[in-house]
């Protein structure tokens, strides 16, 4: 599949570039990504974000298994954060870079990705997200972008311990109206 840009009010949506790696790097240098994005290796290298970025995006984008977005304040800006949607898992995952957050762009991304996967496939009814328990951030953004609290249970993504810690669970259905659902534990 060709890689796909996507826009909102405030963000550019694209494939991360090779001249992100050290921006993005940096910002995934913050301990609580350790644990809260623990299928990364750790600690996280510029080398391991060149092979992401050179290899695995571009590959995901390929096969159609993994689509990945930095998010962007323009179409000429450095990474923010990324955001992935996982056709064969059904389900989307973010990070934000610390100087970033409490803006609302994750919330706005998510929401532009979501409605970008129900658009292109008109059979799907429904999009999963998962964060590790206590991943408070990540579940407000899901929650602010219209998912649905499924419950707590072991993540489905094997950490680099080879774990599978518990996990808040969510998904948002095609037929949402995008308003905030009662019931995550927050």
């Amino acid at each position: 599949m060709e890689p796909v840009v996507l826009r909102t009010e405030r963000l550019v949506l694209s494939p991360a570039r090779l001249d992100d790696v050290d921006h993005a790097t940096a910002l995934l240098q913050e301990p609580v990504m350790a644990t809260m994005l623990a299928s990364l290796p750790w600690p996280y290298t510029r080398a391991d974000s060149v092979h992401y970025i050179g290899t695995m995006v571009p590959a995901g984008w390929a096969s159609g298994d993994a689509l990945s977005w930095a998010i962007r304040e323009s179409a000429d800006g450095p990474p923010l954060g990324d955001i992935s949607w996982r056709p064969p898992r059904g389900d989307v995952g973010y990070w934000l870079g610390a100087p970033y957050r409490g803006r609302g762009y994750m919330t706005e991304a998510l929401r532009a990705v979501v409605d970008w996967v129900f658009a292109r496939t008109p059979e799907l009814d429904r999009v999963g997200w998962e964060a590790v328990v206590g991943n408070v951030a990540s579940a407000r953004v899901a929650r602010a972008a219209g998912f649905r609290y499924d419950g707590e249970r072991p993540v489905e993504i094997d950490f680099r311990d080879g774990t599978r810690p518990m996990g808040w669970h969510g998904y948002r259905l095609r037929d949402d109206d995008g308003g905030v659902h009662a019931g995550w534990p927050l």
